[in-house]
């Protein structure tokens, strides 16, 4: 059975405040770009769910979450077994300090 890809709440506030910081920044067209290419980045888990490395930052968490890199970004995820879904939690940016990661409901 496909795995679906689903986005989390707190992964689509992430896209939405890219969106709106890239809108302000550079333009609408440079946002949209750039929050399309991160959707696309994860399409492909339908097909390699583990494609992903493991994320050590997260790993104590009783998810196994992996991620995937877009240009500055890292996408996490997980694959919820018991949903049958690809669950991205959250989309960070890798320019900040890592640690910050374990801050957010991810």
């Amino acid at each position: 059975m496909e795995l679906e890809v689903y986005w989390l709440e707190l992964a689509e506030s992430k896209l939405d405040d890219i969106y709106d910081y890239y809108t302000f920044k550079a333009s609408r067209k440079t946002a949209k770009c750039l929050v399309d290419g991160i959707i696309d980045k994860t399409l492909q888990l339908v097909d390699q769910p583990f494609v992903g490395q493991i994320e050590e930052n997260l790993n104590t968490r009783p998810e196994k979450f992996r991620y995937l890199i877009y240009r500055n970004y890292k996408i996490i995820y997980w694959i919820n077994t018991d949903q049958n879904r690809i669950e991205i939690a959250n989309v960070f940016d890798t320019r900040q300090n890592p640690d910050k990661l374990l801050e957010n409901d991810t």
